[in-house]
């Protein structure tokens, strides 16, 4: 029992001199970091938010939800048209005027929202006076916010066609538009629409342009801005949050193009029947070589191949299951007689084969299959026949598509997934400086703070230690001496020098242990089961060893804790200012 209590003590003690070593370097490091922590708490300052101040730019419109916007906005009470199915979808989905609940950017910046998931929104406002654009350049610009992400759903506008019969309760799909813009995402759909109404000098009707290779829309909560301008000389530009992501000409990128050809296909021309349209034809005076044997088979025997040596010709491949047993209900009589179902040989796993050898097959040399004649050009080819080119009588030309039709509201017609789209600061005017204007009031201001706020409640990772001597005592005492001790050992494996030089603690540690145990051992030997006066003075001067260590582990860990709170005290004082 002596001895036992002799080594434990022992034991004690290493841990404590291990720990010992590092507790005040530990307690040190945990004072800086933990005054830096309370610099960096006391100096940062929460993102602080501007408050909306309305804008005065003037426009023919120009809407940022203020008071009063529930007058200016109708939401339509109309059916929507669908011709591929008979089912009458209404306009069931409610909007609201709201300030965002997620990464808001400005105090008190209310925008229009959509309220419901899975379905059908109409809403419009009029302009006071309709919108011409003819000779102007034409810029439409508002802010889109994703609350909730998109993904099935538009947000995306139309400018309506100005025209007697515009009433905003009976808005709808079908609704005569001049153009439309914006996102719209579903699938594998992603991109934002410039589509707009051409009206046929010639029939009166109007036909849809599409741009082709749209860019693609921005899928993110924070705010996004997208612009359109339009310009007298029939060029566009798309801009997504002030960068310009697609220009191009409207005569040029738009499908079907604004003006039709000029020459057709003449409807009522037919191909001659002489005509030849075969390119090629096989050679007529080709012949069939005499060699050439179309009966050979595509693979013979390989006469060369030999039976494997582990072949076992008299094993059959498959033999009765011997763990099988005829079920209880078997009848002979009515069943007959049971026979045991069948399973591969084990036997035959593990060499070449079982069971009678064949020669194997191989692929015949001379087999060369059906013969056919070559192919040859032809010399009666009078190449791809195409009907004669005519006149277009439907032809015409418009040089200047970028004169729309005049325009006299605006509306949000979209089917959505999700809700809690919002849209915001809407402008439609003729001015490119009044639109930047308006960004670097709204958008800029509250992007930043959006990305701000965004990046603080970002979660951060887990800081965890790279290597052992990463690590800290007291963070976790058992964890530091067992990496510490399984670096030494392995690294004491290769080296013992540089393992007690690259970890010194560990090594002065065993040091103390080895000579402990020895004075222990030496004076078990000479005392033999007696506690002679120099054991219990060895034994005494272990425990006092170890108390001392354990006092120095507390000391360094005490006046650790004092700098620390020394530290925040003086932080403290020079941040809160002098008492009253």
């Amino acid at each position: 029992m002596h001895f036992n209590g002799v080594i434990a003590s022992v034991l004690y003690t290493s841990a404590a001199f291990l720990g010992s070593v590092h507790a005040t370097d530990d307690i040190d490091d945990g004072a800086e970091a933990s005054s830096t922590s309370l610099s960096e708490s006391s100096t940062a300052v929460p993102v602080e938010k501007p408050t909306f101040t309305p804008s005065d730019i003037k426009a023919p419109f120009f809407e940022q939800f203020t008071d009063g916007w529930d007058t200016r906005w109708q939401p339509s009470h109309a059916k929507k048209e669908d011709s591929k199915t008979d089912e009458d979808w209404a306009y069931v989905g409610t909007w609201a005027a709201e300030e965002p609940y997620v990464l808001k950017g400005i105090e008190g910046d209310l925008g229009l929202v959509v309220k419901n998931p899975a379905a059908h929104h109409a809403i419009s406002a009029k302009f006071d006076k309709k919108i011409d654009n003819k000779g102007k350049t034409l810029v439409v610009q508002y802010e889109v916010k994703l609350q909730n992400g998109l993904e099935c759903g538009g947000a995306y506008m139309k400018l309506l066609q100005d025209n007697k019969k515009l009433h905003a309760s009976e808005f709808s799909n079908a609704s005569p538009y001049v153009i439309m813009f914006g996102p719209d995402k579903c699938g594998a759909t992603n991109k934002v629409h410039f589509i707009f109404k051409h009206k046929n000098p010639k029939t009166g009707e109007y036909e849809e342009k599409h741009l082709k290779s749209p860019p693609m829309a921005r899928l993110v909560k924070t705010t996004s801005l997208y612009t359109l301008i339009v310009s007298p000389d029939q060029t566009y530009e798309i801009r997504i949050d002030g960068e310009k992501m697609k220009n191009g000409s409207l005569l040029e990128d738009f499908t079907p193009p604004v003006n039709p050809d000029k020459e057709i296909d003449d409807p009522k021309d037919t191909k001659p029947e002489d005509w030849v349209d075969e390119a090629r034809i096989p050679d007529p005076e080709a012949t069939k070589p005499d060699d050439w044997d179309e009966d050979a088979a595509y693979e013979i025997v390989d006469e060369e191949a030999t039976k494997p040596d582990d072949w076992l010709e008299d094993e059959p491949t498959q033999v009765p299951d011997p763990e099988a047993e005829k079920p209880e209900d078997w009848d002979d009589e009515e069943d007959g007689d049971w026979i045991p179902p069948m399973v591969p040989n084990p036997k035959c796993e593990d060499v070449s084969g079982c069971g009678k050898w064949e020669p194997p097959m191989k692929k015949n040399p001379e087999y060369k299959g059906k013969w056919s004649a070559p192919y040859i050009d032809n010399p009666a080819y009078k190449g791809v026949w195409k009907p004669k080119k005519i006149e277009n009588p439907g032809y015409f030309e418009d040089k200047s598509p970028a004169n729309f039709e005049p325009m006299g509201a605006i509306g949000f017609e979209i089917w959505t997934m999700q809700n809690d789209i919002l849209f915001d600061n809407i402008y439609i005017g003729h001015s490119i400086e009044d639109a930047e204007r308006l960004k670097k009031e709204t958008y800029d201001v509250k992007i930043s703070v959006e990305n701000a706020e965004d990046e603080a409640t970002k979660p951060k990772p887990p800081e965890t230690p790279k290597s052992p001597m990463d690590l800290k005592f007291m963070d976790d005492p058992i964890l530091f001496v067992r990496e510490k001790v399984t670096l030494f050992w392995t690294i004491a494996q290769r080296d013992p020098l540089e393992a007690a030089r690259f970890v010194p603690e560990v090594a002065g540690g065993i040091g103390v242990l080895a000579v402990t145990i020895l004075a222990v051992i030496i004076g078990g030997l000479v005392g033999g089961s007696k506690a002679t006066p120099q054991i219990k003075k060895a034994t005494e001067e272990v425990k006092k060893a170890a108390s001392e260590a354990k006092d120095q582990t507390i000391d360094a860990a005490s006046s650790g804790a004092e700098k620390v709170q020394s530290e925040v005290n003086k932080r403290t004082t020079r941040s809160s200012g002098p008492a009253e």
